[in-house]
């Protein structure tokens, strides 16, 4: 199996909310490469599900491009993401029973999983062999009634993973998870990750998930606000020049705020400078 690589280009998205147009992305720029394992942050309502989405194929976006592997999303017919999303693209929902069929098995849920790809005749690992990658094998024939919420939650993965998908979208694949069964989850997608190539972009607002990641993106006021990487915090500086500040810095700084760059021995200094009303009409 070889990931696919994941990119963004000036994404926008807009929807309608009481009568009202609400901005959900803002000109997202982004670029996951293949087998890379990312996850996504930031506050409710900045717009992580809506990109996961996006990147799903179930929303078209109001202007920008959407690429998965060769293929651009946001021009593709309906039954190219179709396609796409049976074969290449599996993404999991927040809850682990809305990706469950809740009279099937695990077992029988990987095998209803897997049956547009096998019928498109694409090669896959048996039922058991899927469940058995997510340490489900002694699971595998019980009613989901009898699960616990963490095996649950593998069974949903064993379900995103049936069709051996080049990229893995999840929301929040741990949350009401306790600590035993979110680290189990989130071990589980790192092996398959790892071994398998899969791209994997996750959302998630728990700081310990984060820190479990190798790069995070940071999703703020619908544009990507800051990067993390091996546990340091950076920004990003857009196609256009934006440079959105770190959430402790802009909280130093009120708006308005006039900032200074100086180079000093290589590196920018960041020079904030007060403004004063009353200061700049005895100038005047």
């Amino acid at each position: 199996m070889t990931g696919l690589r994941v990119s963004t280009q000036r994404l926008v998205h807009i929807y309608r909310s009481e009568g009202h147009e609400v901005a959900a992305l803002s000109g997202v720029d982004l670029d996951v490469a293949a087998g890379e394992m990312v996850g996504l942050l930031g506050p409710s309502g900045a717009g992580k599900s809506t990109l996961l989405s996006l990147l799903a194929g179930v929303f078209r976006p109001s202007a920008g491009k959407v690429f998965v592997g060769p293929v651009e999303l946001s021009a593709a017919s309906p039954r190219q993401l179709d396609e796409l999303r049976a074969l290449e693209v599996s993404l999991m929902l927040q809850g682990a029973g809305r990706n469950l069929l809740p009279y099937f098995t695990p077992y029988e849920n990987v095998r209803f999983a897997q049956g547009a790809a096998r019928a498109a005749g694409k090669q896959l690992l048996e039922p058991a062999e899927v469940l058995g990658s997510v340490g489900l094998v002694a699971e595998a024939h019980r009613p989901l009634g009898e699960l616990s919420p963490g095996h649950l939650q593998l069974a949903a993965l064993a379900v995103a993973m049936a069709p051996q998908p080049g990229l893995l979208l999840a929301d929040e694949p741990t949350s009401q998870l306790e600590h035993r069964a979110r680290d189990l989850v989130l071990e589980r997608m790192a092996t398959l990750n790892r071994e398998l190539g899969t791209t994997v972009v996750l959302v998630t607002h728990d700081p310990d998930v984060a820190a479990f990641l190798p790069r995070t993106i940071t999703i703020r006021d619908g544009r990507v606000g800051g990067e993390g990487r091996s546990g340091e915090e950076y920004a990003v500086v857009t196609p256009d020049g934006f440079l959105p500040l770190p959430l402790h810095v802009r909280e130093d700084l009120l708006p308005g705020t006039l900032v200074r760059f100086h180079l000093v021995d290589g590196s920018y200094v960041l020079i904030p400078e007060a403004t004063d009303p009353e200061e700049g009409a005895a100038d005047e």
